[in-house]
């Protein structure tokens, strides 16, 4: 049995990856900002083996909280996923600052952070960190330009960090993925902060997140260093660095209710 810890578990890609890890019989720590939210759902899976802890994912007194109650309740952290995130739809240009700060201390500050407070559990059981990158932090996506640096600062810092933690025996998996259903895109920010009121534009095939939380976990077991399961989304990041013109044009096209 191990002893995972998933944030952002309340709902869209954070629930099913609670799910599926419950089913392989591991024990969960489970955080989210909606705490009754979060509520529900360690109801739905019962169990000794299941404890939530409610709070914001860029507080570091939650940290401390979480990291506790996996010494106290479990006495080990055999897996931290760092799933907590949100995004906006706005023009650059348009964006209040406190979007961007906002965008970047979810993404970016409280997963490297966090990480860094559970490495010590980490070292302990040789265990596994896993981070819930995106293609935008490869790629420009217009209207995303907070969602984009956040998420590429995440990537770059985790790919220096997975050499410096292997010599202790941990492992790191970044995933990439591209468009999927989840809410974290129905409750994208707008240029003022509050709820964007136009629909999203996308590229490519939208997967479902049960879809995507057994493909983490299978990489997870295999010990793999990155996951890339969208072949479309991958694609147009290799095209952004072949044919940038072309592909501007193209997610012009696509991305025109972005910047209105």
């Amino acid at each position: 049995m191990k002893v995972v810890l998933i944030t952002g578990a309340a709902s869209g890609l954070g629930w099913e990856l609670a799910r599926a890890c419950h089913a392989r019989g591991h024990a969960l720590l489970l955080t989210d900002i909606d705490a009754v939210g979060l509520a529900e759902r360690i109801e739905q899976l019962g169990g000794e083996q299941v404890l939530g802890i409610a709070g914001d994912i860029t507080d570091p007194e939650t940290h401390g909280q979480l990291l506790q109650a996996c010494t106290e309740k479990f006495t080990r952290l055999d897996l931290l996923i760092n799933n907590a995130g949100i995004t906006h739809r706005s023009p650059t240009v348009k964006t209040q600052t406190a979007v961007f700060h906002k965008v970047m201390a979810v993404d970016y500050h409280a997963p490297l952070e966090l990480t860094l407070s559970a490495l010590p559990l980490l070292r302990e059981s040789a265990g596994q960190v896993a981070a819930i990158g995106s293609m935008a932090g490869w790629m420009p996506v217009l209207g995303r330009a907070g969602y984009c640096a956040a998420k590429s600062a995440l990537s770059q810092s985790f790919e220096v960090l997975r050499a410096e933690i292997a010599q202790q025996g941990i492992g790191l998996l970044m995933v990439y993925p591209s468009f999927l259903d989840t809410p974290i895109d129905r409750n994208a920010l707008g240029a003022d902060g509050k709820r964007a009121g136009h629909a999203r534009s996308t590229i490519g095939q939208i997967r479902g997140a049960d879809w995507m939380a057994e493909q983490i976990l299978v990489a997870l077991e295999q010990r793999r260093e990155r996951l890339f399961p969208d072949r479309g989304s991958w694609l147009a990041s290799l095209l952004w660095r072949i044919a940038p013109a072309y592909y501007y044009k193209k997610m012009s096209q696509r991305f025109a209710g972005e910047m209105e």
